[in-house]
């Protein structure tokens, strides 16, 4: 399934370092505002253990890890919700989205210019979170006004649905809350809440771009954030961009860890942002297995077969008929599939089975 997250962030907070750190593609990185001005593309790998060590035993062709796409979107800046600083553009990127890396600067540097003169992350955060509630409120206005008579006067029990949902949103959106802080109790609304595609619906993660000194403890800036955000359905991570951007240089796994060692980190901040995506978005893997290849699905929790089947290709899941699981476990444990058969410990499933993190998925069907 093809997954996007958005960079964003006002100008000069360490969007590109991070983005050229995360992806192959390179953009920009220098010291004034708007050097990125369009969104620019990369793609990322989802780190991930089991297949190297499944690896080990199959001695496959090739490995095929689960990916993500990442956008580095430019900087906003205050009026970009009235179209100032390109924003229309930059509003229109961050909409594609399935998520929103929220990066706030969170280290003093006096070579490094602040679009506002000074280093106070809760400040451009909600300088963001206001030009993205206020395109959101003008969208809810004029769905408002579309569907405000059916919903009164015609009768329209869906009208009248949207309607509700609306207002709540409204009602949050003008009290300066995000709409991602408006909860719904029934499936209609909350479909009719996902239909709008709300900027500020989307899962958030705060990425607060830090030192060297303070990647493994954070500093008070980052304090100041997670306090900001206490009340928020959003997660917090703690990242040195020029660190990684130094990581990223060295050649060898060995000096790598040496340097994460060093720095008193057990993983790179890029490892653990993939997965805190992974997290937000509430995604897990699913592993493919044989000679040919070792490779990695991605699907969202609480899925069942046919939909997991789905991913690989539309065929699978409407001809489905059954799935032959392995647990991750068990295949390191008994060495092979066959062994594992022959333990019993490969079990056939139906189409209720829920797909958990890791299984080792075989699917029949028929079409």
């Amino acid at each position: 399934m093809a997954l996007k997250a958005g960079i964003v962030g006002l100008p000069n907070v360490g969007k590109s370092t991070l983005f050229n750190c995360l992806s192959s593609a390179k953009a920009q990185a220098a010291n004034f505002p708007f050097c990125t001005i369009d969104a620019q593309l990369g793609q990322i790998t989802v780190p991930d253990e089991r297949l190297n060590k499944l690896a080990e035993l199959i001695h496959p062709d090739r490995i095929v890890p689960a990916t993500c796409d990442i956008v580095d979107i430019a900087g906003l800046v205050k009026g970009a919700s009235k179209g100032e600083g390109l924003g229309n553009q930059f509003l229109g990127n961050i909409r594609e989205t399935d998520a929103i890396i929220h990066v706030l600067r969170c280290f003093d540097n006096d070579n490094i210019v602040h679009v506002d003169g000074s280093v106070n992350p809760v400040r451009d955060k909600e300088i963001i979170d206001l030009e993205l509630q206020f395109k959101d409120l003008d969208t809810v206005e004029n769905r408002i006004k579309r569907v405000e008579k059916q919903a009164r006067v015609g009768g329209d029990k869906q009208a009248k649905l949207e309607y509700d949902v609306l207002m709540k949103f409204k009602e949050a959106l003008e009290a300066g809350k995000s709409a991602r802080t408006v909860v719904f109790d029934t499936d209609d609304e909350q479909q009719i809440a996902k239909n709008l595609f709300l900027l500020t619906s989307k899962p958030v993660l705060y990425v607060c771009n830090v030192d060297d000194t303070s990647a493994a403890n954070g500093n008070k800036y980052v304090e100041a954030v997670r306090e900001a955000i206490k009340d928020e359905n959003a997660e917090l991570l703690i990242i040195s961009a020029q660190t990684e951007a130094d990581i990223a240089e060295l050649e060898s796994y060995e000096e790598k860890q040496m340097f994460l060692e060093d720095m008193g980190l057990k993983e790179s901040g890029c490892d653990r942002l993939i997965k805190a995506i992974y997290h937000l978005l509430n995604l897990q893997t699913y592993i493919t297995a044989g000679v040919m290849e070792v490779r990695a699905w991605t699907f969202r929790r609480g899925w069942k077969a046919p939909q997991c089947a789905g991913v690989i290709h539309t065929d699978f899941e409407k001809g489905f008929i059954r799935a032959e699981v392995i647990k991750y476990e068990d295949y390191i444990n008994y060495g092979s599939e066959a062994a594992v058969k022959e333990a019993g410990k490969m079990s056939v499933e139906g189409k209720e089975y829920v797909v958990q993190d890791g299984d080792i998925m075989h699917f029949r069907f028929n079409v």
